[in-house]
């Protein structure tokens, strides 16, 4: 719609997503927060357990498998001093002492203890070698064990934080769908016509399902990771603070790596999503007008208009694509790069006895496992843009007030009541779709209850838009519609409306079935209200012929049946709220000849004593109303009865003739 400013245009989100809306996001977690609080707890408890899996290979190797019970200097060999690896026995266990007793010259002692060279070993059989080395074997299989329960306790601890986590994100999710159509159900009909349907429907789904990413994937995982990451540094401090330090030389060019490549993600990010509404769109709009396509031969045209936006949205995700395939190799060649210099240092310390092999292989785990979170960081920092970019746009329509009906206050603020209309008035009033660009000037019409008033003009002239007005849809930009006298924004919406039946030209019916359609709005009726409803609205045969009668489902706009069954349903509808205005837009036209006397009597019965609006399309309707206004180019031109117009033969007259 020409100069809307209103409506949000997302190419033009070129700058950093704000991380308030984060904090935005608090009062729909809130409620939750103590199966957050757990699930952070379980993360922790997960960082810990990780932690402490390299630590127990290092005291298995180093107090197990390659025990230090004591090393000798046994002597030179080209200038390089051989150290030898001992083995304390147990000699308080009679089968060991009976194997040194086999075995003298193997074993000797140094203080109070028992020793073997690690290289004697293979001089003693394998039974007598399990002997020797039980304690071993007993630690060895007491840290497998230990390690075993922890994988379990790992299982355990991700099962509960997952189902935790994913119980609070649904809530958090269900919260968010929930309030943002509550939110859409109130905006007036301006913000309706300068967003396409299929946008919001995108905006409630996908970007919904972002955020719900946000919970599930993001906040949980970026707490563990970072825990995760400062926890193997402290660890390899602990081990060996020199190492540490010569694995840390990496890490400038990691994180420069993170920050470029997450740049060159967020914008693809933002494509994705922008192209995303406008497939759904496209797809929208192309279902919605499959015939007027298919009728105008425009298949061809309409694939073409597909194929760019769908090829932007592959452009995209391929450019998205492209960023990972250059970032993950990159992260993953520095990671080769730490782990060589953890094997190169390490080494050579572990060859001069600064290092135990057990430090070395603890290292070289924490290593690959530093980097693990470093890649899901950036991953996870891709994803989070790209959830708030999605909270951006959802809270672009929660901020949003445009076309709000609201009520005007009255002393305490509470509305008028309004139990009957008796009369109706419009007084002055003007009104534009778009600023500057007015339907209405300056319009002034009363009507008596009982009264109908017929409404004509040419196509364009502003009849539907004053209808628009009575019912709220929006608000005139300068005088006052009243009801009784008083301003009708002083009535509040539903007590407006639920005074007031709309018949329109072409009716909207659910995907619901013809019961609820008929009682949609209104207290649920007992058989012989609904029996009194259908036969005033002859509607009784056309049920009758249904499968399910009452019950038959339709299909979505009421497709399923005739265009003249639609309008007696819509008058069926009117009938259950009992209004006391009811305002009809040419209900007749486009209907055979035979429905259209079933839906004149309906409409006939609809009116008996009520005060009527007809939008006449067709003059002939007019001409039993008890006033007719004519309108042209948005403003009063003539107001009478049908006979006073024709005979000052103006304008009203002059349609006639051209009708005819």
């Amino acid at each position: 719609m020409p100069g809307d400013q209103t409506r949000f245009d997302e190419t033009k989100l070129d700058k950093a997503y704000d991380s308030r809306f984060l904090l935005r996001m608090l009062p729909f977690a809130r409620p939750f927060k103590n199966q957050i609080i757990i699930a952070i707890t379980l993360v922790i408890l997960l960082t810990l357990l990780d932690l402490s899996l390299p630590y127990i290979i290092r005291e298995g190797i180093d107090n197990y498998i390659l025990p230090q019970s004591g090393t000798t200097e046994t002597g030179h060999r080209n200038n390089v001093s051989e150290k030898i690896r001992h083995i304390q026995v147990d000699m308080s266990e009679p089968a060991v002492a009976a194997v040194v007793q086999r075995h003298p010259a193997l074993f000797f002692q140094s203080g109070q203890t028992v020793l073997i060279s690690l290289n004697d070993l293979e001089n003693l059989s394998t039974s007598e070698i399990r002997i020797i080395r039980q304690r071993d074997l007993s630690g060895i299989a007491g840290l497998t064990l230990l390690f075993a329960c922890l994988i379990l306790l790992d299982f355990l601890f991700n099962f509960f934080q997952q189902i935790i986590m994913e119980y609070a994100a649904q809530n958090i999710m269900h919260g968010l769908r929930m309030t943002l159509f509550d939110h859409m159900l109130n905006l007036g009909m301006t913000y309706f016509t300068k967003n396409p349907a299929a946008r919001l429907v995108t905006r409630a789904t996908s970007d919904v399902q972002n955020l719900h990413e946000l919970f599930t994937s993001i906040i949980i995982f970026v707490f563990k990771d970072l825990f995760l990451l400062t926890g193997i540094m402290v660890m390899m401090l602990i081990i060996d603070y020199k190492l540490a330090l010569t694995s840390f030389v990496v890490l400038p060019g990691v994180v420069a790596a993170a920050i470029y490549f997450s740049r060159l993600a967020r914008e693809a990010f933002r494509t994705l999503r922008v192209k995303t509404a406008e497939i759904n769109t496209r797809f929208s709009e192309t279902i919605a007008g499959i015939r007027v396509i298919q009728l105008f031969r425009q298949e061809e045209n309409n694939y073409q208009k597909f194929a760019k936006i769908n090829h932007d949205y592959y452009a995209a995700g391929m450019r998205q694509l492209h960023v990972f395939a250059i970032f993950m190799p990159v992260i993953e060649f520095l990671s080769i790069i730490a782990t060589a210099l953890i094997i190169y240092s390490g080494g050579i310390w572990v060859l001069s006895d600064a290092m135990t092999i057990g430090s070395l292989a603890a290292f070289i785990s924490y290593i690959k496992m530093f980097f693990r979170p470093i890649r899901d960081i950036a991953e996870k920092y891709n994803i989070l843009q790209n959830a708030l970019s999605s909270a951006e746009r959802l809270f672009q329509i929660l901020d949003t007030r445009e076309g709000m009906i609201e009520t005007i206050p009255v002393s305490a603020g509470m509305p008028v009541s309004l139990d009957a209309i008796r009369d109706l008035e419009i007084d002055n009033v003007t009104f534009g779709y778009i600023p500057g660009e007015r339907v209405l000037k300056q319009v002034s019409l009363s009507v008596k209850s009982g009264e109908t008033l017929a409404i004509v003009g040419q196509t364009g002239s502003g009849k539907t838009t004053l209808i628009n007005l009575l019912t709220r849809l929006y608000e005139p930009d300068s005088g006052s519609i009243r009801l009784n006298g008083i301003d009708i924004r002083r009535y509040s919406t539903d007590m407006l409306r639920s005074r007031i039946a709309l018949v329109t030209q072409d009716p909207f019916l659910f995907s619901e079935s013809v019961r609820d359609n008929i009682l949609h709005g209104v207290p649920e009726k007992n058989d012989e209200d609904l029996h009194r409803i259908t036969h005033a609205s002859h509607l009784t045969s056309i049920i009758a012929r249904l499968p399910d009668g009452l019950d038959t489902r339709l299909s979505e706009g009421g497709a399923s049946i005739s265009s003249g069954e639609r309008q007696l349903i819509s008058i069926a509808r009117a009938f259950a709220r009992n209004p006391d205005m009811i305002i009809l837009d040419e209900a007749t036209s486009y209907i055979d000849s035979e429905t259209e006397q079933k839906i004149q009597q309906a409409i006939a019965n609809l009116m008996a004593g009520r005060t009527a609006i007809v939008i006449a399309h067709r003059l002939i309707t007019a001409r039993s109303a008890t006033q007719i206004v004519v309108l042209g180019n948005g403003r009063v031109v003539e107001t009478g009865t049908h006979e006073t117009l024709m005979a000052a033969k103006g304008y009203y007259y002059r349609l006639n003739q051209y009708k005819t």
